[in-house]
């Protein structure tokens, strides 16, 4: 997987509730915004996080949309 990811692995998405699930996307999506802004700016040290954090929120944005289709089993 991808670097700092690991905490967000699809097994550990599964085991989460839904307000923590929320809070996770809302996490990654605020530390895109904050990778974004450092690219042009010269601050990014691993250019490889900002592939890392987006598929970590497709990764959450996934298991909340199997758990609204009733694939998944939500906690």
């Amino acid at each position: 997987m991808a670097i700092g990811s690991k905490d967000l692995t699809p097994t550990e998405l599964r085991g989460l509730d839904d307000e923590r699930l929320v809070d996770e996307l809302r996490k990654a999506k605020e530390e895109l915004f904050n990778l974004r802004f450092q690219s042009p700016t010269g601050q990014l040290e691993s250019h490889g996080r900002l592939r890392a954090v987006r598929k970590d929120i497709a990764r959450i944005y996934t298991e909340m949309r199997e758990r609204e289709l009733g694939i998944s089993s939500g906690a």
